[in-house]
């Protein structure tokens, strides 16, 4: 699938023109299921030589920028609410993965000019029977980069596997799901374009923006809980202290303000 964008090319490209069309691409990829719209997380961006070189520096801070951007966009398309009116339900965005891939390339094969952005994404590391992805450029022209190229990069790039200290299993507005812990601290909680979470609920307002924090202690493997909520957080059946950090066993069962339940274990 190939769409072109109409803009003409900035001077010197920006992280924000990148952040805008990253944006504008997570648009396009959309794809629609029965109760969900699934959104693409896999992002390379081909720039012109030049232009790479001069923002290899800053890579790291434009990748995270964007990934704040993706998540308050998909937040924002979800809403405060979770139905139309008359009652409908509302399919929820949602991406296949725990979090955005963003990686930028420097155009090898002479495709992308000065100025201009090539974006390629996928859904998920297994692309969709009969999806191929979406192929973005900033100014009006044809994608050019070839697959066989953007296949090669990923190769070479794609982090391996993160070693998965839990799980959380849950059900939210958006359905079943299941989070892997792959950091030592996670926040937890409804999120918003000004406040990240690692584990956005899409769920009322009773539940708070950061609801709790999880934390390992990477001696131990040990984790703990900490409530940061207006409504509270239950651990098996018992009220937490609020701003009280406390024990969090190997299995357990957390309330999220009399709305959600997450099903916590720890992985050895």
């Amino acid at each position: 699938m190939g769409q072109s964008g109409a803009k003409q090319p900035p001077a010197r490209i920006s992280g924000q023109t990148i952040i805008d069309e990253l944006i504008r691409n997570m648009e396009l990829g959309g794809l629609e299921m029965g109760y969900s719209i699934l959104l693409p997380c896999i992002f390379s961006i081909y720039l012109h030589p030049d232009d790479y070189g001069r923002l290899a520096g800053v890579q790291d801070l434009i990748r995270e920028d964007a990934q704040r951007a993706l998540n308050a966009r998909m937040a924002e398309w979800n809403g405060r609410r979770s139905r139309f009116r008359g009652g409908t339900s509302r399919k929820q965005f949602r991406i296949a993965q725990n979090d955005w891939w963003i990686e930028m390339f420097a155009d090898t094969e002479g495709a992308v000019p000065p100025g201009d952005v090539e974006i390629h994404s996928e859904l998920n590391d297994v692309a969709a029977p009969g999806f191929r992805g979406v192929k973005t450029t900033l100014i009006e022209r044809e994608p050019a980069v070839t697959i066989a190229q953007v296949a090669r990069d990923r190769e070479s790039t794609r982090r391996q596997p993160d070693q998965v200290f839990g799980e959380i299993r849950y059900q939210d507005d958006s359905g079943p799901q299941t989070y892997f812990i792959t950091q030592n601290e996670i926040s937890v909680g409804r999120g918003g374009e000004d406040l990240w979470v690692d584990l956005p609920l899409y769920t009322s307002d009773e539940v708070s923006r950061e609801h709790l924090r999880l934390r390992r202690d990477p001696s131990s493997g040990a984790f703990a809980i900490l409530d940061k909520s207006r409504n509270g957080t239950w651990l098996n059946g018992r009220r937490l202290a609020p701003g009280v950090e406390e024990p969090l066993p190997e299995r357990a069962e957390i309330g999220i303000a009399e709305v959600l339940k997450l099903a916590f274990e720890a992985r050895k």
